[in-house]
């Protein structure tokens, strides 16, 4: 059985467990302590120790850098899900990067902001810790204070992905790609809270984002050809 180590308000997490939701696949979730990594380390053999990291069988997979997908495209290529098809390459490359970082920026400090309603107690030093070490002594008091500020920057910043979504269901097709998975990912964090809700503005990715919390992946959206990993 595949297992996925995780923390379940992490954005990259919440990628590979919709992608292993969607696949209808067995897999069991192990959550790891914010304050305790030692678990990782030892399974990746000490050359990683964040999260996610997926166990399959003999096979240990997790990221090998800020802009790799290591972890989505082993699951891409072991379960013929065709979310990387060849000729969207290139173009996945740059929307995940994009997503990752002007998405994923805004997201995750709105959604720290309420960090003591989803942090067990046992681990809010550790929590604390690592995000002052990371973003300054205050940052999360601060993004509280910029809420509205970093409100309006996420509906901005999402503008291009509403666009996308104006003649298609899906963000490149007709059919999901690992960058709707992506995206939807970030914004799962972004709303982990429950304190928000997607920008009102935007109704077509409300629409979408619905899509890929009920999706399931099968014939119909699968390619006819079942696609393998090119990399």
């Amino acid at each position: 059985m595949i297992e996925l180590f995780q923390f379940p308000w992490s954005p990259f997490c919440i990628v590979q467990r919709r992608i292993l939701e969607c696949a209808r696949v067995n897999f069991k979730i192990i959550p790891i302590p914010v304050n305790d990594r030692s678990r990782v380390w030892r399974l990746t053999k000490q050359r990683y120790y964040q999260v996610p990291v997926l166990r399959d069988g003999r096979n240990v997979v997790f990221e090998v850098g800020e802009d790799s997908q290591v972890v989505a495209k082993y699951l891409d290529s072991r379960l013929q899900l065709g979310l990387f098809p060849p000729q969207l390459e290139g173009v996945q490359a740059i929307l995940w990067r994009h997503i990752e970082s002007e998405i994923e920026g805004v997201g995750f400090k709105l959604n720290d902001i309420y960090w003591r309603e989803f942090v067990r107690p046992a681990d809010r030093l550790g929590f604390l810790r690592h995000k002052e070490r990371r973003f300054g002594r205050g940052c999360l008091e601060q993004w509280r204070e910029e809420q509205p500020r970093l409100l309006a920057q996420l509906e901005q910043r999402l503008v291009p992905f509403e666009e996308m979504l104006l003649h298609q269901p899906f963000l490149l097709e007709g059919r999901p790609r690992f960058v709707d998975f992506d995206l939807y990912g970030m914004l799962a964090n972004f709303l982990f809270s429950s304190h928000y809700r997607l920008p009102a503005a935007h109704n077509r990715l409300a629409d979408w984002y619905e899509r890929m919390s009920r999706l399931a992946l099968s014939q119909e959206t699968s390619p006819p050809s079942r696609e393998k990993l090119h990399s």
